[in-house]
């Protein structure tokens, strides 16, 4: 770890700042889909966006088309109408031209290029129609937005189509698209046994295409969001965050069971999604019971980046695609919102000799912690605590798992408070277990120390030496730190020690 001496350590210079990474600042997509119309407005650091406008129109351009031939009339009408708004928003934020991209409705439909001509003389939008693989792609593009390292195969279902691709190496590999959209499959003559049949065999023969060993699967839509937010409701999972949520094949198995003698007015009240989507969930139960059998993965990740975080990630330079989301994302919050910007760096390195045993997986945690640690002191004292842990916990990131999350959030709870006792959180600290809950204590008992021993001079915040096997933690003060150590710095020491359980050594 000699690397985290270096001014920036092992994750780079902040590329935030760096004039291509500028030119990500605001882009936007528009997503044409079977079933919806999105329009998605990106903002703040490139690797890690947060999103600037998001809407969607439940437009259902693919209904019928199977049987048809054509777009849904209605449909068709309501999606012009959602674009024609999204051209408009789209020059008012400065964000025109849009990416725009069109998916197996307008791929299939006969009159899918008659529409398209439309959007373009009545929006100015020009829609690209997708063909399945390279929809398929661009949705496993969005997952190593959030996912650089991801290895195994992304699923994407859309109302009309399902697209797999092989994920390795921060490379897309195999790809497959097939017509088992939920919307396309409720036409299918034949009742449920028809489309048992269809879903079984299209599968199949995906699986003879795609015959490697995934241990992880990637989920991808809107179907796939739904179905994980009913296996939370099953569970009592008490995070609802859908972003790096797993699953186990067992619990979608028994989730997949479990939904298929509720209403869609039942489904509609656990999630609150729309009565549009939930009609499509029990369809695409059977789908994902169908892949899950054949495809036989360990793990199951939902991913809340798809195919419009996948434009995204189409225009950036290879050196920004390879950063750490998390870590980017956290310099950015610092730079825009902390009291200190560039402290956090400084704090990280004065607390690193207590985590010089860990792994690179807890290190970037301390890192993202050191970083955040100071960005939300406006808000009022007596609440900063819970504020911290639910920004941390609840907060669009990339690269960061649900223990990952709450370890974040428990550790910068501790930034502020001493105790974590008698808070309503106690439910979501349960996904920890004892030993990583009492390691972001130790965090956040650092943190809380190191932040106020210097504040403007960080040469002055004198060096920690942890000797764990003995239970000592001995500080070194500059001679010019002295009258810094003060009543309330020396009892936040105390607390630190106490907290790894050590006898304190001063020099």
């Amino acid at each position: 770890m000699d690397g985290l001496l270096d001014d920036d350590g092992p994750f780079g210079r902040p590329l935030f700042n760096d004039p291509k990474a500028k030119a990500l600042k605001r882009v936007g997509a528009i997503d044409v889909g079977s079933n919806s119309v999105r329009m998605v407005v990106f903002d703040g650091a490139a690797r890690s966006p947060a999103y600037f406008f998001n809407e969607k129109v439940m437009a259902g351009l693919g209904a019928g088309v199977s049987e048809t031939g054509h777009l849904n009339p209605e449909g068709r009408v309501r999606a012009l109408a959602a674009l024609k708004r999204f051209a408009l928003l789209a020059r008012g934020m400065g964000v025109a031209p849009m990416t725009c991209v069109a998916t197996a409705a307008v791929r299939d439909a006969s009159d899918g290029e008659e529409f398209r001509q439309e959007v373009l003389e009545q929006t100015g939008l020009n829609l690209w129609v997708a063909e399945g693989v390279e929809e398929a792609r661009l949705s496993a593009q969005g997952v190593f937005l959030g996912w650089p390292e991801a290895r195994g195969l992304m699923c994407d279902i859309g109302g009309s189509s399902m697209e797999l691709a092989e994920l390795g190496d921060g490379i897309v590999g195999r790809r497959v698209s097939s017509q088992i959209g939920p919307l396309k499959l409720l036409e299918i003559k034949g009742g449920a046994k028809a489309r048992k049949k269809l879903i079984d065999e299209t599968i199949d023969g995906l699986r003879a295409e795609i015959d490697g060993d995934y241990k992880t699967l990637f989920l991808v839509g809107g179907s796939w969001r739904a179905i994980a937010r009913l296996d939370m409701e099953r569970r009592g999972y008490p995070l609802k965050v859908l972003h790096e949520y797993r699953m186990s094949a067992k619990s979608i198995l028994q989730t997949v069971k479990w939904l298929q003698g509720k209403s869609v007015e039942e489904l509609r009240a656990m999630t609150g999604n729309s009565e549009a989507r939930m009609r499509l969930v029990p369809t695409a139960s059977q789908v994902l019971k169908s892949l899950i059998q054949r495809f036989k993965p360990k793990s199951v990740a939902v991913s809340s980046y798809g195919i419009r975080e996948g434009l995204l990630y189409e225009q950036m330079p290879f050196e920004l695609k390879r950063r750490d989301p998390l870590i980017e994302a956290c310099r950015f919050d610092e730079a825009m919102n902390a009291r200190i910007p560039g402290f956090g760096k400084f704090l990280f390195r004065f607390i690193e000799p207590l985590f010089k045993n860990a792994g690179d997986e807890r290190l970037r945690l301390v890192k993202a912690a050191c970083l955040l640690h100071d960005v939300s002191w406006r808000a009022h004292p007596d609440y900063r605590a819970e504020v911290v842990f639910d920004n941390a916990t609840r907060a669009n990131l990339g690269g960061l798992d649900h223990p990952g999350r709450i370890f974040l959030g428990v550790a910068l709870l501790h930034r502020y408070k001493n105790s974590r006792s008698g808070t309503h959180l106690q439910e979501l600290f349960d996904l920890l277990s004892e030993r990583q809950l009492r390691d972001a204590e130790v965090l956040g008992k650092a943190m809380r120390f190191g932040a106020m021993l210097s504040v403007e001079k960080p040469e002055l915040m004198g060096q920690l030496v942890w000797k764990p096997k003995k239970k000592v933690l001995q500080l070194k003060l500059h001679p010019d730190t002295r009258d810094l150590f003060g009543e309330v710095a020396q009892a936040r020491f105390a607390s630190l020690a106490s907290a790894l359980e050590a006898e304190t050594v001063i020099t």
